[in-house]
């Protein structure tokens, strides 16, 4: 089902909500759109929103599953302000956004779906999950230019941190259960990146209600939805496994001519299983096993 504009299809769905969770999947460009839709409806997804320009093609197979929006992907906060759009149309929906060239990997996902992660997550009491953006680059800059690969994925084993977060509120003091997270290719190559974007961290799923907003840092206005855990334990986390920021440094005139390689001693092939996440420390199974 294609539409015209996100209005139209709000219009489309007045009387009946589309069938959750939800991913909702903005296509920067044209890279890796087909793998990213394959990936989200293989786990689980009741609806997949893919916002585009008129003049991205997708398989005509893949279209015939998915909701196309015609959607002007290139505005500022464009994603965020699509959730935000979504999130008022559709309250008490289950939503995950991300990008084309981005993959939700969670805990077990290899035998078990989206839909009995968020039933588990909602037992918890939990109306959000924090995910790690986890860079992905290619091995081999030579033979992928853009530094995308799915076949010579790699991503770093090492090199992630956590800081407080403060509130200005509150003369600066810490936010209960809120770290900013960093790591990966934002903070190797931080000279090319901007500081109000080197956090990896990313509220990616959470449970629609109006009255809250996605901020473009990706946090949201309501702060509990922002805590890793509940006071209690801690919860599931997800990793959101990117390609994006490698193919922005490799892209961008300022950067692309200085970086040669993203390989160091520190990265390891990525095997796109969620065990390798575990081992790693980037995704945590909480209570659930």
């Amino acid at each position: 089902m294609r539409f015209p504009s996100l209005d139209a299809c709000f219009d489309a769905h007045r009387r009946t909500p589309p069938k959750g969770p939800l991913a909702v999947i903005l296509a920067e460009d044209d890279v890796e759109i087909h793998t990213t839709l394959r990936h989200h409806l293989a786990a689980g997804f009741g609806t997949v929103f893919l916002l585009a320009t008129p003049d991205q093609t997708v398989d005509p197979s893949l279209e015939a599953v998915i909701t196309r929006i015609d959607h002007p992907v290139h505005e500022d906060n464009a994603l965020v302000a699509a959730v935000n759009r979504v999130n008022d149309a559709f309250p008490g929906l289950w939503l995950y956004y991300c990008f084309n060239a981005e993959y939700l990997f969670h805990p077990f996902c290899e035998t078990r779906n989206i839909r009995e992660l968020l039933a588990f997550h909602t037992e918890e009491r939990r109306e959000a999950m924090l995910t790690y953006v986890v860079d992905l680059y290619a091995g081999d800059l030579g033979r992928h230019p853009n530094a995308v690969s799915l076949e010579d994925a790699h991503l770093d084993r090492s090199g992630y941190y956590a800081l407080a977060r403060t509130d200005a509120d509150r003369n600066w003091q810490p936010k209960e259960r809120q770290l900013d997270f960093f790591g990966g290719l934002r903070w190797r190559f931080e000279e090319h990146v901007p500081w109000t974007r080197r956090k990896i961290d990313r509220v990616s799923i959470f449970r629609t209600k109006r009255g809250i907003a996605l901020r473009p840092d990706f946090t949201f206005t309501e702060d509990e939805l922002n805590t890793y855990a509940c006071p209690w334990h801690n919860n599931i986390t997800a990793a959101v496994c990117s390609f994006r920021t490698a193919k922005a440094l490799k892209t961008n005139p300022g950067s692309r001519h200085e970086i040669g390689n993203f390989r160091w001693h520190n990265s390891t092939e990525f095997l796109w299983h969620s065990q390798q996440l575990m081992d790693l420390g980037l995704i945590e199974p909480g209570q659930w096993f």
